[in-house]
């Protein structure tokens, strides 16, 4: 990627990772891009750097708008890896001495990942810097999503250097929101559900503390993904939207088969819920990732999980998307559980243990189904779907 103009004397001069296919555990199909940010004025300031293995393409873009030797100092908002990776590099290249800001607890972080001999320079939660014609502030925004995040401003180009907050895994020529368009939102979306999702209160009250201050955002600037030059408020207002969980009208079926008994009951689930008007996608574990799993439950009423019983237990693939949920703290949310089994059948309370553990409203006790699925069966299905879709009208 050729480094981007975002406003005059700002710069996108970060990478892209076309290959990456795995982001710890969520599935980036479309790739994704390390952004990093170089401001030209009278000090010449870096915000955040990539990847380890990007840090001399890094380098490179930097090289193309000034000697990345004349940087004055480098600005960490994230400590993690793909953000802070490249900083010894960077570093070792202008000059070991320049300043590192960062947050204070950015500062534990990164002594941990780099050692004590960097220059940090950990700020206050709204201190400001005058780098010349431009004064940059730095919000504090801990837990979004690690201890250390924190947002740059600059007052003079309304411009948010957001860190990971109002992100996209997401690999392309195509920089920007007004240029990409809604097909951007998807990503947006994913990003949130897999990454934000358990902070959503934590987002309510930044937003909330953003407005309070008058902060005016002419334009987001995020580590991954596009940037948001058009209409910021558009992806600002998703996050308040997703935040919030009030959900809509649909429900997920999520499920694993052995024998294709637990399929044929999921699939009839579907169909009760779908005959009642409710929005119903029945997700086959393994032909899913768990990360498109969650991004469909970010905005469910319902949450309707099935598995087959193996060794007295749940599947394995269920125990996983179970534990993957329960982590990202889904709330506001209806609970059912359904399974087939050969002659213990214990899953389906096991599922429902799961679910009532993140505080899900259970329909009831579930349903099984003893070996494989009867006309009767799935006509039971068809009804229990309809039940859930009564519960999700009436929430």
């Amino acid at each position: 990627m050729k480094p981007v103009e975002i406003s005059k004397g700002i710069y996108n001069v970060g990478v892209i990772d076309w290959n990456i296919r795995d982001f710890h555990g969520y599935s980036t199909e479309r790739g994704s891009t390390y952004n990093a940010y170089l401001i030209i004025d009278e000090k010449v300031v870096l915000i955040d750097t990539v990847k380890k293995e990007f840090a001399d393409q890094l380098l490179a873009n930097i090289a193309e708008i000034v000697d990345p030797g004349k940087i004055d100092l480098v600005i960490s908002n994230h400590t993690e890896m793909d953000h802070s990776g490249g900083l010894r590099r960077v570093l070792h290249y202008i000059g070991g001495s320049k300043p590192v800001y960062c947050s204070k607890m950015g500062h534990k972080n990164l002594v941990q990942h780099f050692g004590q001999d960097l220059n940090y320079q950990p700020v206050e939660n709204g201190q400001a810097l005058d780098i010349g014609s431009r004064t940059l502030s730095f919000l504090e925004t801990r837990m979004l999503h690690w201890p250390d995040s924190m947002f740059t401003y600059s007052q003079t180009d309304r411009i948010l250097f957001s860190s990971d907050a109002f992100g996209q895994h997401y690999a392309g020529h195509e920089m920007f929101d007004d240029v990409v368009g809604d097909a951007i939102m998807p990503h947006a979306k994913k990003y949130f559900a897999n990454i934000l999702l358990l902070y959503a209160p934590k987002v309510l009250k930044l937003v909330e503390q953003i407005t309070e201050m008058g902060l005016e955002i002419k334009v987001i600037c995020p580590d991954h993904g596009i940037i948001w030059r058009k209409d910021p408020g558009k992806i600002i207002n998703a996050y308040v939207e997703w935040s919030r969980q009030e959900g809509a009208n649909k429900a997920v079926v999520v499920y694993d088969t052995m024998w294709k008994s637990t399929q044929l009951m999921a699939e009839a689930i579907a169909d009760g819920l779908a005959e009642t008007g409710i929005a119903a996608k029945p997700i086959h574990i393994r032909s899913s990732d768990r990360s498109e799993i969650m991004t469909e439950v970010l905005d469910a009423k319902a949450v309707v999980v099935g598995s087959p019983t193996l060794n007295n237990g749940l599947f394995p693939t269920v125990s996983d998307v179970l534990t993957y949920m329960k982590g990202l703290r889904p709330k506001n949310k209806i609970g059912a559980a359904f399974g087939s089994y050969g002659w213990s059948g214990e899953a389906v309370k096991l599922i429902n243990a799961e679910l009532e553990a993140m505080k899900f409203d259970m329909i009831d006790g579930g349903l099984k189904v003893q070996y494989v699925p009867a006309k009767e069966d799935l006509s039971a299905c068809r009804d229990y779907g309809r039940r859930i879709a009564q519960a999700i009208i009436g929430k």
